[in-house]
């Protein structure tokens, strides 16, 4: 039996959501989605994640603020963080990393590198 991880992607993009769930389902993983910082951080909260993907500027609440609910929480705090967006400032990759991000990813972003990333921080081949 192969071991699934359970990924949360945040993105208030509908085609970026579908697009992720669809590759990462064909890899494998289970998908939830969640469409604005506050739902995600509520999603996470009610379920068990091996990963989070989060864009950064989304309404409600942006993606330093998911990062930083989720690493101040009270649960699996040390869950790895992904950064999907279009940004690609110094500045704020340095601003995502200090906040708690694990790594970071451009849009577009490429199939089989997504993949690779996410097999690589659950652990999950």
């Amino acid at each position: 039996m192969t071991m699934s991880a359970h990924i949360l992607a945040i993105d208030d993009s509908r085609t970026i959501r579908e697009l992720v769930t669809q590759t990462l389902n064909e890899a494998g993983f289970k998908v939830t989605t969640a469409d604005d910082g506050v739902s995600g951080v509520d999603a996470f909260g009610e379920g068990n994640y091996d990963a989070v993907i989060t864009d950064i500027n989304m309404p409600n609440m942006n993606g330093f603020g998911v990062i930083e609910a989720i690493r101040h929480g009270g649960k699996n705090k040390r869950v790895p963080i992904l950064v999907m967006t279009t940004e690609s400032s110094t500045v704020l990759k340095e601003r995502a990393r200090n906040a708690g991000a694990t790594g970071w990813i451009v849009k577009p972003f490429d199939d089989v590198s997504l993949v690779d990333v996410l097999r690589r921080v659950t652990g999950v081949r």
